[in-house]
């Protein structure tokens, strides 16, 4: 959920909490207390593309999950989000256990860091993706190979979310109308492996580090937009830094493949000049570009809304951002971090491009990188587990961590974790006694709140066994 964290943050004052819903025992005990004037702002940022809000189901019917405990009947069918700068994406639920909360925000998140990273069917359901609605919109070829009488938008939906859920989730669930469950069980069948589709829109690495009077870099831009515009520091006609090319040569556009430098002055001044004191500095570049996002992309949320998975999309407006810091001597860290839902953790990368040691501080151990050298210190989480955890260094140097490892899928459904879904439908029961109705699919804010408080009780206690192990790598500085 969380993807690619960047560094060479500056003071900002008291830190505030980020999105998380809970905070761990992982935070250090100065944020926690609220102490702690050099904390950075603790708002996640993203390996980059589109961040959305959750409309809520616009397209769906019904469908059943047969559980242990009984059956339930939930709506099914897609999702709307808006985009932020423009653009509109339709998505189908991918976590069927976790309600999807109205108003959430989502951000495009690489497969690894969902469920979908762990899952050998992850490409079964992108291939169902683009051979269903709404990427088939000829509903009556649709039906016809589906083998039904014809099929409503409503239908499709449905059916096309029920195949989903059956190979996310291993569910045990079927339609409730006839050619719904057809469609369901045509694209279950005939489903294909699939590779997972490129990234929207990101930069690699986030973040860089080197000596004022350098070109830092290089940064790659990976997209699928024909063009992205490039935005220079906001402090540039102050500073002095540029954003170029290899050559040197001043850029406000590239393309996919293109690979960008930031251009120090010898004596850089502006307000990125002396963000930790001692001559280190920090500036930063954004992308940005209007594309259609790929099919098959996740998005994730921080609040434990419901993953989703991309169905279609209009044009969009995507970006991503680099930070570049710089010092004429001393350690020069670019520190970034990721989830790794495969290990079940999270990945701090510490760069030091400096001609001395960069000693940082995680949880109350002390890690040191060697001039030239690249270390990695990974955060085992538990499953669901917020993390609330900061970076310090010499200087002044801060970074904090903040999210919610969930990369499974899991657990049963039952009344306590799902909410009805503001003015749909009530279904009458299916099955007899044994049915419940609710909407899961859905929203779930309200209902969610016992369990949210419940766990974040929990989790202070876990974090305080979360163990830290640091891996070594050789690398060069312009690595």
């Amino acid at each position: 959920m969380l993807a690619a964290l960047t560094g060479l943050c500056r003071s900002t004052g008291t830190a505030r909490l980020a999105a998380a819903t809970t905070v761990s025992g992982l935070v250090a005990a100065g944020v926690l207390s609220g102490a702690g004037t050099a904390v950075a702002d603790g708002t996640p940022l993203t390996e980059g593309g589109a961040t959305a809000t959750n409309n809520g189901l616009k397209t769906y019917g019904e469908a059943v999950i047969h559980e242990d405990g009984g059956d339930l009947r939930v709506s099914a069918g897609l999702f709307e989000m808006s985009v932020d700068g423009g653009g509109t994406l339709q998505t189908y639920g991918v976590d069927l256990h976790n309600p999807a909360q109205r108003d959430a925000r989502y951000e495009e998140t690489p497969w690894s860091g969902t469920s979908l990273g762990t899952n050998k069917n992850a490409g079964r359901i992108r291939w169902i993706l683009r051979h269903s609605y709404p990427q088939v919109n000829d509903l009556a070829a649709l039906a016809r190979k589906a083998g039904t009488r014809g099929l409503t938008e409503q239908d499709a939906a449905a059916g096309t979310q029920v195949a989903i859920w059956r190979y996310s989730d291993g569910a045990d669930v079927n339609a409730v109308d006839p050619q719904a469950e057809k469609l369901a069980d045509y694209l279950e069948k005939s489903a294909r492996g699939a590779g997972e589709p490129r990234a929207s829109l990101t930069l690699d690495p986030p973040a860089v580090s080197g000596r004022p009077g350098h070109r830092l870099g290089p940064v790659t831009v990976h997209t699928t937009a024909n063009a992205v515009t490039v935005s220079p520091p906001a402090d540039a006609a102050t500073s002095g830094v540029r954003i170029v090319d290899k050559k040197g040569k001043a850029i406000t556009s590239a393309k996919n493949g293109s690979r960008l430098y930031f251009d120090i002055p010898e004596d850089p001044a502006g307000d990125s000049a002396d963000a930790f004191g001692s001559g280190a500095s920090t500036a930063e570049l954004t992308v940005q570009a209007s594309t259609t996002v790929p099919v098959g992309r996740a998005f994730a949320s921080e609040s434990r809304s419901q993953t989703q998975i991309l169905a279609g999309s209009s044009e969009s407006t995507v970006s991503a951002t680099a930070t570049a810091g710089w010092a004429s001597q001393g350690p020069i860290p670019a520190v970034s971090a990721r989830e790794n839902c495969a290990k079940g953790r999270v990945d701090i990368t510490a760069v030091n491009n400096g001609d001395q040691p960069f000693t940082f501080q995680l949880m109350g151990a002390g890690h040191t990188v060697p001039a030239g050298a690249t270390r990695t210190v990974t955060v085992p989480l538990q499953e669901d587990q917020a993390y609330d955890f900061t970076i310090t260094g010499p200087h002044g140097f801060s970074h904090r961590f903040t999210g919610v490892l969930d990369c499974k899928t899991q657990g049963a459904v039952t009344t306590q974790t799902v909410a009805q879904l503001p003015n749909a439908p009530s279904p009458a029961s299916v099955g007899g006694s044994a049915t419940q109705t609710t909407d899961l699919a859905a929203t779930g804010a309200s209902a969610l709140t016992p369990l949210i408080t419940g766990v974040a009780i929990g989790l202070v206690v876990i974090g305080g066994g979360v163990l830290v192990v640091l891996r070594r790598k050789d690398t060069t500085p312009d690595a």
